[in-house]
């Protein structure tokens, strides 16, 4: 039986004691330094904690034996793609002719650097099928507002003031309708069919002279590949409107399918999800959106650009949308990325897509003929990722919910569950390519194992984390932020 552990660990400013020395800079970087900085910048007192090497450690090993990791087990989130990366793409990230570059530096200082951004760029649009590739979004979400910014700017500079709608599935996530709100379009939700995908016959009734666009997943949420994509992408075409794609779920058809080549006239890649960062836990994440020719002058400012042999940024686009990230986005998850493609190459891409699919088939089969209920596609495989309805065990005072819960007591991370809103009592498993079959294996004997169990067994679960059963009114809805949880333990 899992158990994780719990330590009761202070801060730093609470371990630290006056006079402890855990590291002495050399010389060079010493007194010499403060020489060099402005004096009304220099602070008189920084109240830093001192701790030896040994402390510091301590404090942060202790940290992550109460956490999970995807380096600790399956990571089945669904929508999320939480892989595990090959450590080589860090090491390679944090080469300090990475590290030490200024984000503002002279392009001529740094053509190393932004010959690999140009590689990667270069790779990124052969994979999507476009024409031009921005690295500066952030995120997923912020590259979703760079491309519906981009459509408003489009449509706008060709005096198409009446289109102000977005078309999205209501199987889509969140993020989307949000974005498209955020660039003052109004927002007009299509039914899924039976199958789970976009129902072509509701779609038709709400294509019209306002129809700006339409935003898509492909797969969809449920997992499944929209059947119908090209037919969607000619009647929005036909009615003067673009086509969005949300690269959430790129995993499922890297080297396979080109999003391009269906009729996608924007793309945004989560690149900390599909391409070797680590997802989560508010770490930096990227965005980057690829676009048709068609498009380009209105991108985000400064692109890159290969003049001859070399490399520099571009500011002067005449119908630019105007810069939308300071620096020249995430340069560590962007070089994780490049590092990541380059060691595959285009088989290796292939097989990531190909073994991702097989796990979520694999995984689905195991549960379905248990325990779980598939609503939609039954008939259908699904690519990455797939959703089960926990509604069955609801006979037995049993949700989704509380198999999620007592899923961290066998150990594992739990799905995604509760979306999409489309099915009652969703669980979204993920696997991803990473999981060997005997890992499936246990995820699948531990979700039927706990579907079989009685309410009353699984009340009090998580019993064997650090982290005992939540308030779930309050963890949703704290009244105050706060930064430190020992304040809301008072």
């Amino acid at each position: 039986m899992f158990r994780q552990a719990k330590w009761d660990e202070g801060l730093l400013v609470e371990i630290g004691k006056e006079g402890r020395i855990g590291y002495v800079p050399p010389e060079p970087l010493g007194p010499d330094v403060q020489l060099r900085i402005p004096e009304h910048l220099v602070r008189k007192e920084l109240n830093l904690p001192s701790l030896t090497e040994a402390q510091v450690v301590r404090h942060f090993v202790r940290l992550s034996q109460m956490n999970y990791a995807v380096d600790l087990g399956i990571y089945p989130l669904g929508s999320c793609t939480m892989k595990f990366n090959p450590k080589l793409n860090d090491r390679i990230a944090n080469d300090e002719r990475v590290t030490n570059a200024h984000p503002y530096q002279h392009h001529s200082t740094v053509q190393g650097l932004l010959s690999l951004l140009y590689e990667l760029q270069t790779n990124l649009a052969e994979i999507t099928g476009m024409d031009e590739v921005s690295l500066l979004p952030a995120a997923g979400a912020h590259g979703e507002l760079v491309g519906v910014l981009m459509i408003r700017k489009y449509l706008q500079s060709r005096g198409q003031h009446e289109k102000n709608e977005i078309l999205i599935p209501d199987s889509a996530h969140g993020t989307n309708p949000a974005s498209a709100a955020m660039a003052d379009f109004d927002v007009i939700t299509v039914p899924s069919d039976e199958r789970g995908m976009v129902s072509f016959e509701d779609l038709k009734k709400l294509v019209g002279k306002k129809t700006a666009g339409m935003m898509m997943t492909v797969p969809n949420t449920l997992g499944l590949f929209e059947e119908d994509i090209l037919k969607i992408s000619k009647l929005i075409h036909e009615n003067g409107g673009l086509m969005y794609y949300d690269g959430a779920n790129m995993n499922a058809i890297l080297g396979r399918v080109r999003p391009g080549d269906i009729g996608f006239d924007i793309v945004h890649m989560n690149l900390h999800k599909t391409f070797s960062t680590p997802h989560g836990g508010g770490g930096p994440g990227s965005g980057p959106v690829g676009v048709k020719a068609f498009l380009r002058e209105y991108m985000p400012v400064p692109i890159l650009e290969k003049k001859g042999e070399s490399y520099s940024w571009r500011h002067d686009l005449p119908h630019t949308i105007g810069r939308i990230k300071e620096g020249y986005g995430n340069v560590g998850v962007l070089i994780r990325a490049l590092s990541y493609l380059l060691t595959l190459g285009p088989e290796g891409l292939v097989d990531v897509s190909s073994q991702s699919v097989v796990a979520s088939n694999y995984l689905l089969r195991k549960l379905e003929k248990q325990h779980y209920q598939l609503n939609h596609g039954q008939n259908y495989p699904r690519k990455h990722e797939f959703v089960v309805s926990a509604k069955p065990l609801t006979k037995n005072g049993v949700n989704a919910l509380r198999v999620a819960k007592a899923l961290l007591d066998e150990g594992l991370h739990p799905p995604t569950i509760y979306f999409p809103l489309i099915v009652d009592e969703a669980m979204m498993v993920e696997p991803t390519e990473s999981e060997p079959v005997e890992e499936l294996d246990r995820y699948a004997e531990a979700m039927n194992s706990i579907a079989r169990r009685s309410a009353e067994e699984l009340a009090s679960s998580p019993k064997n984390t650090s982290v005992k059963t939540l308030d779930e009114a309050k963890a949703s809805h704290p009244l105050t932020l706060r930064l430190t949880w020992r304040s809301q333990k008072k």
